[in-house]
């Protein structure tokens, strides 16, 4: 495919040549939260939404509606469980783990799903792609990215983007780099993005536990 970088896998720079292949592995456990309240476990996030697409757009170019679909149906989802109106859900993201490959044309559809399905509020999300530190797993990256989305939550610490040494300013994203960042108070909903080969787009919505 040709897409394989060069030199690092620069997610949303503006200097991105490409991905990276990585190897790895994560395995989550989930359990109804009272079942985990009740026996003291230590809960590092709460998945309180998820959506999916399949838009068979392409074999691999992405689309920007198929992408904004699944993150719209996770919102949705996360608004039903949290009993909250979706526009309220997305007031409080405060962070999106960006599927993020660092190639050109991945990195500028998926911000232009975020820009569909958040509207005004897209510029001002803090988003990470954490491909930059452990290249792409392919069929692990999803499970990869949701420990790092719930990690992140836990630690009231969202990773930055590495290897960035400027942010691609076309895409007008507030894209974490340098150090890791704080999360804005009140603002205790993760997106976690995997967008795939064919159109296939999964998204978990995750809630820091309090």
């Amino acid at each position: 495919m040709r897409v394989v970088s060069p030199t690092a896998c620069r997610p949303f720079a503006a200097d991105r040549d490409g991905m990276t292949l990585g190897e790895g592995a994560a395995m989550l456990v989930l359990e109804p939260l009272d079942a985990a309240v009740a026996r003291g476990a230590h809960i590092y996030a709460e998945v309180v939404g998820f959506g999916m697409s399949a838009d068979a757009h392409h074999i691999t170019q992405p689309r920007a509606e198929g992408a904004a679909l699944a993150m719209t149906r996770a919102l949705e989802d996360a608004a039903a469980t949290v009993g909250v109106q979706r526009g309220e859900i997305v007031e409080r993201i405060g962070y999106i783990n960006a599927h993020g490959t660092g190639t050109p044309t991945n990195d500028a559809t998926e911000a232009q799903a975020i820009h569909l399905t958040l509207g005004q509020r897209a510029a001002k999300v803090p988003v990470g792609a954490t491909k930059g530190l452990t290249g792409h797993s392919i069929g692990a990256a999803g499970a990869i990215e949701a420990v790092a989305t719930a990690l992140a939550l836990d630690a009231a610490s969202l990773p930055h983007t590495a290897n960035i040494g400027a942010v691609d300013p076309a895409l007008h994203l507030d894209v974490i780099v340098d150090r890791p960042r704080e999360p804005e108070r009140g603002k205790d909903i993760a997106l976690s993005n995997s967008l795939a080969f064919g159109g296939l787009n999964a998204v978990l919505a995750m809630k820091r536990h309090e």
